[in-house]
């Protein structure tokens, strides 16, 4: 193998961080850089000998490698005094260095001539992605994997692994010159379509536009390959009418080739009908038995069968930030979860709500919810109608508004008393503080660090 230099721009995001993982695994050499160099990505990729520039200077063409791999995160914006925010890109772009996208470079680097398996999807890709990988690690096939968080059984988020490849694959853009869905270059024999609605608003006009690069992914599995889709899902069926070449399998519902029967935590697997195995594991909310049912009928298709994919689920654990606790304090409990799009706002709230009022020592405990719309997609106030309905299992919210163009008070107003606002975390911690009771459950949701309000809380709790 011939081995090069590469240099990542933007290599702490979660999936340049993983790519970077991988290549340095393949035994290239990595070079990164980003804004912001701070823990865990950084710890984690000094530990693999990989160093690490502060921002995005333009001195760094001087390392000269073989090929710039440019995250998403860049873009040809500039400052408000003119200057370039990316003064490296413009370097690369005017000295005809040699760049390309982290998908693209993954492809032609990692992904060629293995099985890809593609776990797509508007919810649920980073816990379906984790336990796919780990159903056939479980199952003793040696998968590699790129996943945009920490699955718990690995404690990484990449590997390069053996014949198989689990990828979590992202309908966002790939790179500000390639507009592609960046799943479009992962080229996956088994593909998986969990749910599809709307997101990322800053790039998508509507639902269509994004059935549409679903329906692109779909284009590039070969015959003898299987698309794995949420029978529930209009908007799959829809992506399958524009064409499907291959062996398709669908999940979800009671006429799916592959159903489910019994609570979410515990429940049969039937697939046309007849019961093939039985789920009994740690994970609630019926998102998940989903997620479930679609990794199954996944692996299913690399020969793993689904009594053995039930036995690797029952020691499956989810992803660090999915419903992770962080702490209690005089009987309120803290969690830590990923959600920011109000479907899954509402799924995670949904979840506990089942979870708590399934055993009687818990039932009717209240749940406050604290999040922070700032996924590009709820920063533009696109779905801030939703957010009451998402809310609905809360019996407070507390909302950071830091940052919003749109008044969250406003979209707020049919919860009356039971929704707050706060413009900082210290106002929001005093809130939720002064609101908390014994045996509450405080929920902190938000695609970001949050300002480490979870650790602001329990500290605040405590005193």
């Amino acid at each position: 193998m011939h081995t090069m230099h590469i240099h990542i721009l933007g290599i702490c995001g979660t999936f340049m961080g993983g790519l970077a993982a991988l290549a340095r695994e393949v035994g290239h050499k990595v070079t990164g850089c980003d804004a912001g160099v701070y823990p865990p990505m950084s710890d984690q990729l000094r530990a693999l000998g990989i160093e690490l520039i502060e921002g995005f200077g333009a001195d760094q063409l001087a390392l000269n490698p073989d090929v710039f791999v440019v995250g998403n995160v860049v873009s040809r914006a500039r400052l408000p005094d003119g200057a370039a925010k990316f003064p490296l890109m413009e370097a690369v772009l005017e000295s005809g260095a040699r760049y390309t996208s982290g998908p693209q470079w993954l492809s032609e680097n990692v992904l060629q001539g293995r099985h890809v398996l593609a776990v797509a999807g508007t919810h649920g890709k980073t816990t379906t992605t984790s336990m796919l990988a780990w159903i056939l690690e479980h199952s003793g096939l040696k998968p590699g994997f790129l996943v945009g968080g920490v699955p718990l059984n690995f404690g990484v988020s990449a590997k390069l692994g053996e014949k198989y490849f689990v990828i979590e694959a992202d309908e966002y853009d790939t790179a500000f010159f390639d507009k592609r869905s960046k799943f479009v270059h992962y080229r996956p024999r088994t593909a998986l379509l969990n749910n599809l609605e709307f997101d990322h608003a800053d790039i998508f006009d509507n639902l269509a536009a994004i059935e549409r690069q679903f329906h692109h992914l779909v284009r590039t599995v070969p015959a003898s390959g299987r698309v794995v889709f949420n029978g529930l899902e209009e908007s799959l069926t829809r992506v399958l009418h524009q064409g499907c070449w291959s062996e398709q399998a669908s999940f979800g519902a009671a006429v799916s080739d592959w159903s489910a029967q019994g609570a979410a935590h515990d429940f049969a697997v039937l697939k046309r009908g007849k019961e093939v195995a039985r789920v009994q594991w740690a994970l609630s909310g019926l998102h998940n038995q989903l997620n479930a049912l679609a990794a199954i009928a996944a692996a299913e298709h690399v020969g793993v069968s689904p009594e053995l994919a039930a036995q690797a689920l029952a020691v499956f654990q989810n992803v660090k930030r999915r419903m992770e606790i962080r702490g209690s304090v005089n009987g309120v409990t803290v969690y830590d979860d990923f959600a920011h799009h109000p479907t899954a706002i509402r799924t995670t709230l949904d979840g506990l709500r089942d979870r708590l009022d399934a055993d009687t020592a818990t039932k009717g405990q209240r749940i406050l919810a604290v999040f922070e719309p700032r996924s590009n997609t709820m920063k533009l106030g696109t779905m801030k109608s939703q957010l009451p309905w998402s809310l609905e299992n809360a019996a407070l919210a507390f909302c950071h508004t830091a940052g919003l163009d749109w008044d969250a008070a406003q979209a707020l107003q049919p919860m009356g008393q039971r929704a707050l606002t706060a413009g900082d975390v210290g106002t929001l911690v005093a809130q939720v503080t002064h609101a908390a009771k014994r045996d509450d459950h405080i929920v902190c949701m938000s695609n970001g660090g949050f300002g480490g309000v979870h650790a602001k809380l329990l500290d605040a709790l405590k005193a």
